[in-house]
């Protein structure tokens, strides 16, 4: 059974999150860089940093991630520090 770390709930089965897509940078400086976010999808491979929902305590946080082998890193909220083991 995978499992993953909520920062607020501690370890949970994976059936209990949402996937709420990458992490991006916000406010687009030009209309190339609003182009490239919307129609370009990146799918890297090696860490990543992915915003995940807990459902029954709709809890929002931040989980970074390797895409090769579905390997969470580390998870933390979005305002707390960035240390939390996944």
């Amino acid at each position: 059974m995978k499992q993953l770390n909520c920062p607020v709930n501690g370890l949970r089965d994976i059936s209990e999150f949402q996937y709420l897509g990458p992490k991006r940078a916000t406010d687009p400086e030009n209309a190339e860089t609003v182009v490239r976010h919307v129609f370009f999808v990146e799918n890297p491979i090696g860490p990543m940093v992915e915003w995940w929902r807990h459902r029954p305590s709709n809890t929002v946080f931040l989980a970074e991630r390797h895409t090769a082998t579905d390997h969470f890193i580390r998870t933390w909220l979005p305002d707390g520090p960035e240390d939390t083991n996944a």
